[in-house]
C-alpha cells in the first residue's frame, strides 16, 4: 500500500516534508549565527571598559555600596513608617480655642489653648530668651537638619565618662516632635520615630517656624504652655517686656518646670538661672561682663496664691471643649467642670506617695488615677507622677491591658443570660485552638463545680475563659461596646483582658454597674460661655437622659459579686471601715499592668500602675498597689458619711447611723440639717440638748451594728437590696459527691 503511495507520487502532492525540514534547519543555523555574530559585538564593544588593577577595585566598592544603599533605603523607609503614622499635621499647628477653665464653684483653675492673634511675634521676642534657650538647649540649631550627630556622639562621650547622664543628645527639634506627637516611653522605637519625626518637622518647616512651635508650645509649670503665658505667670507682664535674668529663669524651665519652677524651689531655680547666664557666656552670645549684672539681681516672681493647677484634668477638658464647641463659631470660651480641687489633689497625693515609697523597690515608676461620681461626673484625673517632666496623660491616652479587671464584663454577660451569682459552673481549662488558661497558681483547674460568685472572688482565668467560650465571645464584645469601653478585639484570652483600654474608659464602664445599669459617659464640662457671656452648652439642657444598657438586676447581682472580691477575694486591702466597697483586680502578664477599678456609693476610682516603657514590675499586683492606693484616697475623699446606698446592697451600719442623725436633725435643728458636712460645720452649732440626744443615739445605733437594728431605727432598704446581707455569704464550693457526669446525687 506504501509502494503504490510513494509510486504515484501522492508524498509529494499532499506536502514535501523534505523541502520543509531544510528551511527549519537553515532558519535556526541563521539565527544562531547571527547571535554569536551579536554576541561577539557587543563582547567587542564592552571589552574596551574592561577594568583592572584600582580601577576595577573602585568599581566593585561602587556596586557594593548602591546595593546597601538601596537595601538601607528600604530599610530606612521600614522603620520610618511607624514614625510617619504618628504625624498629625493638625497637633503642630496654633489652636484656636482660648479657654478659661473654672472648677464647679466657679473659681479659675488654669486656661487652655492658644489664639493665632494673641501669640507673640518671633520678631518681638526678647533677643535674650532666643539666645539663652539655643545656648541651654541647641547650641547648632541652626547648622543640623533636624539631629545633630556630632552633638549627639559628644553627649554620649560625656556620659561615658561621668557613667551617669549629664547631657542630653536631643535637639529642640526632636524636642518638639517629641512633645507633639510621642508619648514618654523611654525606648528605642520611640527614639527612632522622634529621629524620624524631627526630620520630617525640618523638612516642611524653617528654622524660624520651628523654634517659635517651640516657644509657643512647651510647658513652663505652673499650668503655663508657652512664653507669653509663663511671663505673665512667674513676672505678671508681656514676654516683650522681660529683662535678661528673666529670660535667663525661663529659658532654665523647659528641661524640668516642676523642679527648676521659683514658686517649687527657688534654690534650684537660681542655681539653674545662673547655669544658663554661663551657656551664654560658652556659646559667644554674651560676655561674662553683660551677664554680671544678671547674677547680682536676679529675677523676682510675682506671688502666687494657688500654684497648684490641676492640669491633667484641664487637658482632657480642653479636648472635651473643643469637641462640644466644633461648629459653633465660637472660639473664646469659659467653660465651668466637674473638678473637685480637694479631690484632686488627694489623687495626686495618694499615686504619687505610693510610687515614692515603694516604687523603687516594687519597680513601678508610672500610674495613673480616675476618680468620679456614679453619674461619671469626673472629679479627678492623674495621669502621672510629675506633670512637668511628661504631659502624657496615662489615664486619658495610654492603653495598656485591664487583665482580670476586665472579668466583670464577662460575668455581666453570663447574668444577664440567666445566671445568678449561686449559679454553679466548672473550675475547669478549656482549650481554644493551641492555647489553654491557667489560673495564678499555675493550674488548670480543680475540675470542681462552684458558684458565679466563688469564681469572680477569687479571679480564676480558667472559669471566665470558659464562660467567654460558652457564651460567646461576640456577646462579650457587644456588652463592653454598651459600655462604652473600646480597643477590646476577639481573641481566646480575650476574657482575660488581653485588650489596651484606657482608665477613663474603664472606669466609665464600671460606673454603669454602680449607676444601677444606666450608661455612663465620662464628663467633665457642665457649662460653656462665650466671649459675650451667652450660653452656648449646659449639660443639664443639652444632653440626654442616660439610657438603661444593663438590666438593673444584672447590675444588681453583679455589684454583689463584686462586694464578695473585695471582703473574701483578691481585693481585701481596698475595704473600708465606714461604708461598702466594691470593685476588682487586675494584673496583665508578665506584672506588667496591676489595676484596680472600684466604687462605693458616692465615688467611682480606678487605679493603674506599671512602666510606660512596659517592663515588668516587681510581681504587683491588682491587690496590692493599686487597690491600696485605692484604699488611701477613698478614705480621704469621702468627708462625710452621707453615702448612697450600692445597687443591690444593703446600707452599711455608718450610713444607718448618718441617716438617722440627719433625720433627727431635721426634727431637732432644721436650720442646720441642709449643713454641706454635718459632721463639720453643725458641731459648735448644736444645743446641748441635740447634742446629748445624738449622742444616745449613736449609741444606741453602735450596739445595733452587726444585730438587727431597732425597728424605730430602721430605715427601708432599697428596692433590690435583699438578700445581700453585710456579713459574707458563703463562697465555698460545692465539694458533694457526684454521680455520673458530675450529676449531684
Amino acid at each position: 500500500m506504501s509502494d503504490w503511495f510513494f509510486k504515484q507520487g501522492g508524498r509529494d502532492r499532499i506536502f514535501d516534508w523534505l523541502s520543509l525540514d531544510s528551511k527549519i534547519d537553515s532558519m535556526i543555523s541563521e539565527s544562531w549565527s547571527r547571535v554569536r555574530d551579536a554576541w561577539n559585538s557587543a563582547t567587542t564593544f564592552f571589552a574596551r571598559f574592561k577594568l583592572t588593577g584600582w580601577k576595577r577595585i573602585a568599581n566593585e566598592v561602587a556596586c557594593e555600596t548602591l546595593t546597601l544603599g538601596a537595601g538601607g533605603l528600604i530599610l530606612l523607609y521600614a522603620l520610618a513608617l511607624p514614625a510617619f503614622m504618628e504625624f498629625d499635621e493638625s497637633k503642630y499647628q496654633t489652636g484656636k480655642y482660648a479657654v478659661t477653665f473654672l472648677d464647679r464653684e466657679g473659681n479659675t483653675i488654669g486656661e487652655r489653648g492658644i489664639l493665632h492673634k494673641d501669640a507673640v511675634p518671633l520678631e518681638e521676642i526678647p533677643d535674650a530668651l532666643i539666645k539663652a534657650t539655643l545656648a541651654t538647649e541647641d547650641r547648632r540649631f541652626f547648622e543640623h537638619i533636624g539631629v545633630d550627630f556630632y552633638g549627639t556622639a559628644r553627649a554620649l562621650m560625656e556620659n561615658l565618662k561621668a557613667s551617669r547622664t549629664v547631657q542630653g543628645g536631643s535637639t529642640l527639634t526632636q524636642q518638639l516632635a517629641k512633645n507633639l506627637f510621642l508619648s514618654p516611653e523611654r525606648s528605642i522605637q520611640r527614639k527612632l520615630k522622634e529621629v524620624f519625626l524631627a526630620f520630617l518637622l525640618e523638612s516642611r518647616h524653617s528654622k524660624r517656624e520651628i523654634i517659635r512651635m517651640y516657644l509657643d508650645r512647651a510647658y513652663m509649670g505652673g499650668g503655663a504652655f508657652g512664653i507669653e503665658a509663663a511671663a505673665q505667670f512667674y513676672f505678671g507682664k508681656s514676654v516683650k517686656e522681660i529683662s535678661l535674668a528673666e529670660a535667663a529663669l525661663m529659658a532654665g524651665l523647659f528641661k524640668a518646670p516642676t523642679k527648676y519652677a521659683p514658686h517649687v524651689d527657688l534654690a534650684a531655680s537660681r542655681a539653674r538661672t545662673n547655669e544658663v547666664l554661663s551657656n551664654l557666656v560658652e556659646a559667644g552670645f554674651y560676655t561674662a561682663g553683660q551677664v554680671h549684672n544678671a547674677r547680682l539681681f536676679p529675677a523676682r516672681i510675682i506671688e502666687q496664691t494657688d500654684p497648684d493647677s490641676p492640669d491633667w484634668f484641664l487637658d482632657w477638658a480642653y479636648e472635651e471643649v473643643q469637641r462640644i464647641a466644633r461648629g459653633k463659631g465660637e472660639f473664646i470660651l469659659t467653660a465651668r467642670t466637674t473638678v473637685d480641687r480637694k479631690l484632686q489633689r488627694a489623687a495626686e497625693e495618694a499615686l504619687v506617695s505610693t510610687i515614692k515609697t515603694q516604687g523603687r523597690y516594687k519597680r513601678t515608676r508610672a500610674g495613673a488615677l480616675v476618680s468620679m461620681e456614679r453619674d461619671g461626673a469626673v472629679r479627678a484625673i492623674v495621669g502621672g507622677t510629675d506633670y512637668g517632666r511628661s504631659q502624657f496623660n496615662r489615664a486619658t491616652a495610654a492603653r495598656r491591658q485591664p487583665g482580670s479587671s476586665f472579668k466583670p464584663y464577662v460575668y455581666a454577660v453570663a447574668l444577664e443570660s440567666g445566671m445568678r451569682p449561686t449559679t454553679t459552673v466548672r473550675d475547669r481549662s478549656r482549650s481554644c485552638g493551641r492555647w489553654s488558661p491557667k489560673n495564678y497558681n499555675g493550674s488548670h483547674g480543680s475540675g470542681r463545680r462552684i458558684p458565679l460568685q466563688y469564681a469572680l472572688a477569687k479571679s480564676l482565668n480558667t472559669t471566665a475563659v470558659d464562660l467567654s467560650l460558652s457564651l460567646g465571645r461576640e456577646k462579650v464584645l457587644e456588652m463592653v461596646k454598651r459600655l462604652g469601653v473600646s480597643g477590646v478585639r476577639k481573641t481566646c484570652s480575650m476574657a482575660l483582658g488581653d485588650g489596651g483600654v484606657t482608665v477613663l474608659e474603664h472606669v466609665g464602664g464600671y460606673a454603669t454597674f454602680a449607676n444601677d445599669g444606666k450608661l455612663v459617659k465620662p464628663y467633665g464640662v457642665l457649662e460653656i460661655v462665650n466671649a459675650r457671656g451667652e450660653l452656648i452648652y449646659s449639660r443639664e439642657r443639652d444632653e440626654k437622659p442616660a439610657p438603661q444598657v444593663v438590666p438593673k438586676q444584672v447590675a444588681r447581682d453583679l455589684n454583689k459579686m463584686l462586694y464578695q472580691v473585695v471582703h473574701a477575694g483578691t481585693a481585701r486591702r481596698a475595704q473600708l471601715v465606714f461604708t461598702h466597697a466594691v470593685g476588682k483586680t487586675g494584673t496583665s502578664s508578665s506584672y506588667r499592668d496591676a489595676w484596680f477599678i472600684g466604687f462605693t456609693g458616692k465615688y467611682v476610682t480606678g487605679v493603674w500602675l506599671g512602666n510606660d516603657d512596659f517592663r515588668p514590675t516587681n510581681r504587683v499586683t491588682g491587690g496590692s498597689l493599686p487597690a491600696q492606693t485605692w484604699q488611701a484616697y477613698n478614705s480621704v475623699a469621702h468627708t462625710d458619711m452621707n453615702i448612697a446606698t450600692i445597687p443591690g446592697l444593703r446600707p452599711h451600719p455608718t450610713q444607718i447611723e448618718e441617716t438617722e442623725r440627719l433625720a433627727y436633725l431635721r426634727r431637732m435643728e432644721p436650720a442646720l440639717a441642709d449643713s454641706a458636712d454635718q459632721r463639720s460645720n453643725t458641731a459648735g452649732l448644736l444645743s446641748d440638748k441635740t447634742r446629748q440626744a445624738l449622742r444616745k443615739l449613736s449609741s444606741a445605733m453602735r450596739k445595733a451594728n452587726g444585730k438587727e437594728p431597732a425597728k424605730d431605727l430602721e430605715p427601708n432598704p432599697p428596692a433590690g437590696s435583699q438578700g445581700m446581707p453585710d456579713q459574707r455569704v458563703d463562697l465555698r464550693p460545692d465539694t458533694r459527691s457526684r454521680g455520673p457526669g458530675g450529676v449531684d446525687r
